[in-house]
């Protein structure tokens, strides 16, 4: 390991290790800021975290890596004094799934700059770690509809990680990240690499969306051969769907948006399944159908009715895991761009150059984030009205405005 590698992170002491055979390691890789429409890359890592049981593996020097000019970490101030200040973490964990098996997972913001040298350093903790496979999670606003199975496209240079699921059949160019430059390296090193991609419908692109959390980590359940806690993730999709057809319901114009996009989603695919016939298509196999999601909205709402008066039901919680998965409510926006231009739904971030301490620069490119709309936000900043608990009927206001 180089002297670049050995300042861009420190190595927890001592390093957990894994137990049984080096075979089928995976390591997953969910950055914050680049292709996260839904929220969903941020959703999977932090529903992870807090469901699984963890440890430190390495703590990256966001010092090195992040411009707090583009990520000014938020600051509490009590009687006049500062009292609080958010920290900016960058860490690989080790995460225990269901059944006791170890896997890492590398989360928190994705570097403004050194995307070679942090890059490399994964890589050397990928060799360290005889990692058998990693995983990097995205999520793209694209023109389709939810009334439709969501679209998981996957792309990798082992067939273990594409062959069950939908793959782009063009070439595509598109901005780089620190993740596809990892998976550049990776690839350079002949190491097992590839990622997983949500399609989230562009509308609501800027919403938290559990069922592309729920596509993305049944993606990685299957790839790495994993038990993971998504009760409280599939019964918040149940809930979110039932939420979205009600509101649309008072407004024509969505539904005049949809009839086009549901055409061009069943011929696509139709084209698909006739040019790959042994295709694994969306909605078939590895996450729960229509139907079944529907089963489980009918018992979530069951328990709802039955549960006691003084009782919290609000706060759903993985029966798997014994852990809450979900400790914040979303934070929705307060509007919603349904214009074809949204299917973009990016804006670009400002370029950033730093110098590396030895000389050298390794600087990031401009990257979009798909997640960041045009229409109004929440802001992140403000009071919860709800106090830690999940209300869906506030996560779905103001998701669509009457023209």
């Amino acid at each position: 390991m180089g002297d670049n590698q050995r300042r861009m992170y420190e190595l927890a002491y001592p390093a957990p290790q894994f137990d049984g055979p080096s075979t089928g390691r995976t390591l997953v890789i969910a950055l914050q800021g680049y292709a996260d429409a839904g929220q969903a890359v941020d959703m999977a890592a932090k529903h992870l975290i807090h469901a699984l049981d963890n440890k430190d593996v390495a703590v990256f020097n966001v010092d090195e890596l992040i411009d707090y000019r583009s990520r000014r970490p938020t600051v509490t101030m009590d009687n006049a004094a500062v009292t609080g200040m958010d920290d900016l973490s960058l860490t690989v964990k080790m995460l225990t799934d269901s059944d006791g098996k170890p896997f890492l997972l590398l989360s928190g913001p994705e570097p403004d700059m050194r995307w070679n040298a942090f890059s490399r350093a994964v890589a050397d903790l990928v060799e360290r770690f005889d990692i058998s496979q990693t995983v990097c999670l995205y999520s793209a606003a694209m023109s389709v509809p939810h009334t439709r199975p969501m679209v998981l496209s996957a792309h990798g240079n082992i067939p273990k990680m594409t062959e069950r699921h939908f793959r782009m059949d063009s070439g595509l160019t598109l901005p780089g990240s620190a993740a596809l430059t990892i998976e550049h390296i990776l690839t350079g090193l002949g190491r097992a690499v590839g990622g997983y991609t949500t399609h989230v419908p562009h509308y609501i692109a800027a919403n938290e969306y559990p069922e592309a959390v729920l596509r993305l980590l049944n993606a990685v359940s299957l790839v790495g051969d994993l038990n993971l806690p998504l009760k409280s993730l599939e019964k918040d999709t149940a809930t979110f769907r039932a939420q979205i057809t009600e509101n649309i319901e008072q407004f024509p114009d969505i539904q005049q948006m949809l009839t086009p996009l549901e055409e061009q989603y069943d011929q696509e695919l139709e084209r698909y399944r006739t040019e790959h016939p042994g295709a694994i298509m969306p909605g078939e196999g590895g996450v729960p159908s229509a139907d079944q999601i529907g089963e489980e909205l009918e018992k979530f709402l069951a328990e709802l009715q039955s549960a006691p008066p003084d009782q919290d039901q609000t706060a759903t919680v993985d029966t798997d895991s014994g852990s809450d998965a979900a400790d914040t409510p979303p934070q929705i926006a307060t509007d919603c761009t349904t214009g074809d231009a949204a299917a973009d739904g990016a804006q670009p971030r400002p370029e950033h150059t730093a110098a590396d301490t030895s000389g050298k620069t390794d600087s990031g490119t401009d990257n979009l984030d798909p997640a960041e709309t045009d229409g109004d936000t929440a802001d992140e900043d403000s009071p919860d009205p709800d106090n830690g608990k999940f209300d869906p009927n506030r996560w779905f206001k103001g998701f669509f405005r009457k023209p």
